[in-house]
């Protein structure tokens, strides 16, 4: 395999920009496939030999390196101090990564705000613990996506709350459905999970797993050491946290015939079981109590509770009810008052700042909230929110200009566009609307699905497909369809997932102009460098001759 960096990169170029993403992509992708294949044949020693030879391979290194200077937090630094934010340091972490060795820092404690108003401790990683956990991850994943329970839903690739939201009704709405429901809560999950377990049945090397464990976390400048959990704040917790988990829903089938119908959807460490009656449930609690003590883990005795359909519960911000044969999902209604605050908050934050500030700040929060829900009835609760904003803003104008009246204040923050009168703008800029979100049926993915087996590629690329035909501009639906939903410079897909940027063939400042023609998509990381080599053709020389 790769050992050496003229493997990633052309012999003309040394530098980070320099690295053939096409080829790191392919070589780490036939990895992990052989990975998910030797898991599929209970091949365990050759599963520990193509992870070791994934961890060792430049490319992946490379692909975590990548990873974790792209994401979100990438500038906020570790207990060290340090950033890689420039190419020559990420450079130089490329040929630091080595897991022979590896020891890894106490991680940075911090306490971050929770939504009931508390704060919770995060932890942070430094570059290098992340960038191995990244690597490793890459060698974990596909063992996890092979051996996961069919309906678990909590970060994984390719699935989301909307997938678990599909199964619940899947399970529940039809006529002859399970009418009671054990909603099951995990008591600090992430917390508590058992090292002992933990290193004792995660397919990963034993020194590196117990460097994270045992690294422990600074806090006021004194060092904490940790005994159960996961590493906080690192990228590979939750799957460490799925691998502890997984076994559940097995155990439940095969310990109860279907006649009971008990189905299980589960979503990081919150689940549902459902079943005909309340004495299966509590058999089923009995089981799932010693299942998780194993673990070093216990329910929530607060939040377990087993519940008649006909009364509802709440699951992942929605409620589910089925009240005189009539099945329903809406948003709970802890999940509009918390978003109703989040609005409040940001609406009393601007009040003294201008309308076009407040209506930029809004529309990411009022779009993103919107965009969650359109999946279930949510019509009503929608129009009734859009009202409940308005009179928050009617507010906050109000609060501007004491001495004007109604028409003024209207005529000054309301406009009529397209027809449609009240509209909070300014200029080009509008509030966007949540009653003009259509809501629809969302297309569960298929439980048995693998992104690891090559007889599932088809089917992925067709759910991307649809979810760009559902939801991408006209113009960047069909770029992108050009491309067969491909960067042509890494040749990895763009997902909603991943930054992408548009990239204009003849640079504008050379006479380039915005048709279709002239604009691709590229990842961005693929997009700074042809910037950085100063490609100004298309395409780039070094992708010539290229297959």
């Amino acid at each position: 395999m790769d050992t050496n960096l003229g493997d990633v990169v052309s012999p003309q170029w040394f530098e980070w920009h320099s690295i053939e993403w096409r080829s790191v992509n392919i070589r780490v992708r036939r990895l992990q496939v052989r990975i998910a294949k030797a898991v599929k044949e209970r091949d365990w020693r050759n599963v520990r030999q193509l992870q070791r030879l994934l961890t060792r391979s430049t490319s992946a290194k490379a692909l975590a390196i990548k990873r974790v200077t792209e994401n979100r937090g990438h500038k906020t630094p570790g207990i060290d101090g340090v950033t890689w934010d420039t190419p020559s340091a990420k450079r130089l972490a490329l040929n630091n990564l080595e897991p022979t060795g590896y020891k890894a820092k106490p991680l940075r404690r911090i306490h971050i705000p929770k939504s009931n108003g508390g704060k919770r401790p995060l932890g942070i990683p430094t570059m290098r613990d992340r960038a191995m956990q990244a690597l490793f991850l890459l060698a974990l994943e596909p063992v996890s996506e092979t051996t996961g329970d069919a309906n678990s839903y909590g970060f994984r690739p390719h699935r989301s709350t909307q997938d678990a939201m599909m199964q619940c009704c899947n399970a529940l709405a039809r006529q002859h459905s399970p009418q009671w429901i054990l909603e099951g809560d995990i008591k600090g999950c992430f917390d508590n999970i058992s090292h002992e377990w933990l290193m004792k049945h995660v397919p990963v090397e034993r020194p590196v797993l117990n460097q994270w464990l045992k690294a422990g976390f600074v806090e006021l400048r004194k060092l904490f050491p940790t005994s159960a959990g996961t590493p906080q704040g690192g990228i590979i917790s939750p799957v460490l946290a799925n691998l502890t988990l997984d076994g559940m829903e097995g155990m439940l089938k095969e310990h109860f015939p279907r006649r009971r119908k008990v189905n299980f959807v589960r979503y990081a460490d919150d689940f549902i079981v459902t079943a005909t009656d309340v004495e299966t449930l509590e058999k089923a609690k009995s089981l799932i109590q010693t299942f998780l003590a194993e673990r070093g883990l216990l329910l929530s005795e607060q939040k377990t509770k087993i519940t008649h359909i006909s009364n509802g519960f709440d699951f992942l911000g929605w409620t589910f009810q089925k009240h005189g044969g009539k099945w329903r999902m809406t948003p709970s209604q802890k999940n509009q008052k918390r978003f109703y605050a989040n609005v409040r908050e940001i609406v009393v934050e601007y009040r003294g700042k201008s309308q076009q500030l407040l209506i930029t700040k809004l529309i990411p929060a009022l779009r993103g909230w919107g965009m969650y829900h359109r999946y279930v009835g949510a019509t009503r609760t929608f129009a009734k929110m859009d009202h409940k904003i308005w009179q928050l803003l009617w507010s906050w104008a109000k609060r501007r200009h004491p001495n004007k009246g109604r028409k003024w204040i209207k005529r000054r923050y309301w406009s009529m566009v397209h027809g449609r009168d009240w509209i909070f703008a300014h200029g080009e800029f509008q509030l966007f609307m949540l009653s003009r979100i259509k809501c629809g049926k969302y297309v569960k993915i298929r439980s048995d699905a693998n992104p690891y087996d090559p007889a599932d590629e088809e089917y992925f690329e067709g759910r991307l497909n649809k979810w760009m035909v559902e939801n991408a501009k006209s113009k960047i639906n069909r770029i992108w369809r050009a491309q067969q939903g491909k960067c042509p410079i890494c040749l990895a897909p763009i997902t909603p997932d991943v930054e992408w940027d548009i990239h204009h063939k003849v640079w504008k400042t050379n006479g380039g102009g915005e048709e279709e023609q002239n604009l691709v998509l590229l990842h961005g990381n693929c997009h700074r460098q042809l910037h950085v080599r100063g490609c100004t053709q298309w395409p780039p020389v070094w992708l010539t001759g290229q297959t």
